[in-house]
C-alpha cells in the first residue's frame, strides 16, 4: 500500500504500521482519544503510558510541545534521527490525555525514514506510533513481523524494508534538567557533546515512553471500586446512578471506549471540586477496561 493509503487511513482515526530507523509503529493521530485507545487494545494488556508522538517537521514540534534552547539544539544535531524529546507540553489537544498519559509533558520524535516522513509531512496532525508488537514480545524490525504482531489492527501496513537501527529511539528528558531516561542509538556521550553534562536519571523516569511511569494523580485521595460513594465524596461514575453529592460520568452507557477516552479529564475535574476524596465506580476488566484500571490503580496508590 502506498503512503496516500496510509495518510488517508489516518486522517480516518484508523491504524498504520509506519516503517521508522528504528522499529516498526503502530501509528494513530495523536489528537484522537479514540484512534490512541485502538493503539492500546491493539498491543493487548494495555497501560496508559505516555507515547512518542511523531512529527515531520520541527515547526510542528514546536507548536505541539514547549521548546527551550537544549531542546532546538538537540533536534538541530539529531533530526531527523532516532532521539526523543520530553518537554513541556504546550497544545494539549495536538497530543490528547491518552497520549501523554495525562501528564503536562509530552514525547516528540522526527524519524530519519523517508516513508515515514512523507506520512508525517502529508497530515496536519502527530501521530503516536509505538512499537508494533503485542505486549511482551519483541518489537517488529520489518513489515512482515508488524503484519503478524498486529496486522488485524490495521488498515494499512507500509513496507518500508528492515529497520536500520533495530532499537527504540533514545528518550532524554528536558523537564528541568536534562536527563538521559533511555539509551538508543544516539548516546549519552553524543547528547552530552551538545548540550553539556546530564543530570542523574531519578525522578523523572517516569515521563520517559517504555518505562514504568506514574501517571497524573489527583490531590485528593482515590478510592476504586466503589458501588455506593460516601456523603460528600466526589463521584467517577460508569452508568446510571443515583447519588445526591458530585458526579463526574465516565460513560452513561457504560462504554469502556467512552470511559478511557474521559478518564484523565474526568479526575482533574473531580479533583477540582475539592472533595476529600474522589471514588470511583467498578468498571469492567474487559478490552480497555484493563488499561482504566490499571490507571485507577496507580491514582489510588497501589502500584509503584
Amino acid at each position: 500500500m502506498s503512503t496516500a493509503d496510509a495518510i488517508r487511513a489516518l486522517t480516518a482515526g484508523n491504524l498504520i504500521h509506519l516503517p521508522t530507523e528504528t522499529v516498526y509503529g503502530l501509528g494513530a493521530r495523536a489528537d484522537d482519544p479514540a484512534a490512541v485507545i485502538k493503539v492500546f487494545e491493539a498491543k493487548g494488556r494495555p497501560r496508559f503510558n505516555p507515547l512518542i508522538v511523531h512529527v515531520g517537521t520541527l515547526e510542528q514540534a514546536e507548536a505541539i510541545g514547549a521548546f527551550d534552547d537544549r531542546a532546538r539544539v538537540l533536534a538541530k544535531a539529531f533530526w531527523p534521527g532516532p532521539l526523543t524529546l520530553v518537554v513541556p507540553a504546550k497544545d494539549t489537544n495536538a497530543a490528547c490525555d491518552l497520549a501523554r498519559a495525562g501528564l503536562d509533558s509530552v514525547a516528540l520524535r522526527m524519524p530519519a525514514h523517508p516513508q515515514a516522513l512523507e506520512v508525517l509531512k502529508g497530515v496536519a496532525f502527530g501521530v503516536v506510533a509505538p512499537s508494533a508488537n503485542r505486549s511482551g514480545r519483541p518489537s517488529p524490525t520489518t513489515a512482515a513481523d508488524a503484519a503478524d504482531e498486529t496486522g488485524a489492527f490495521v488498515d494499512v501496513t507500509l513496507d518500508g524494508g528492515a529497520c536500520p537501527v533495530g532499537v527504540e529511539s533514545t528518550v532524554v528528558s528536558l523537564l528541568g534538567d536534562a536527563r538521559y531516561l533511555r539509551a538508543g542509538a544516539v548516546t549519552r556521550a553524543q547528547v552530552e557533546a551538545v548540550i553539556g553534562p546530564l543530570a542523574a536519571d531519578e525522578a523523572e523516569g517516569h515521563r520517559s515512553p517504555g518505562r514504568l511511569s506514574l501517571h497524573y494523580a489527583p490531590d485528593a485521595p482515590v478510592r476504586i471500586n466503589v458501588e455506593n460513594p460516601s456523603p460528600g465524596s466526589a463521584y467517577l461514575a460508569f452508568g446510571p446512578v443515583t447519588y445526591d453529592g458530585p458526579v463526574v460520568q465516565l460513560s452513561g452507557a457504560r462504554d469502556v471506549n467512552e470511559a478511557a477516552a474521559r478518564l484523565f479529564s474526568a479526575l482533574r475535574a473531580a479533583d477540582k471540586l475539592y472533595p476529600p476524596v474522589i471514588e470511583v465506580a467498578p468498571i469492567p476488566q474487559d478490552g480497555i477496561g484493563e488499561a482504566i484500571n490499571d490507571r485507577l490503580k496507580r491514582a489510588a496508590g497501589f502500584v509503584g
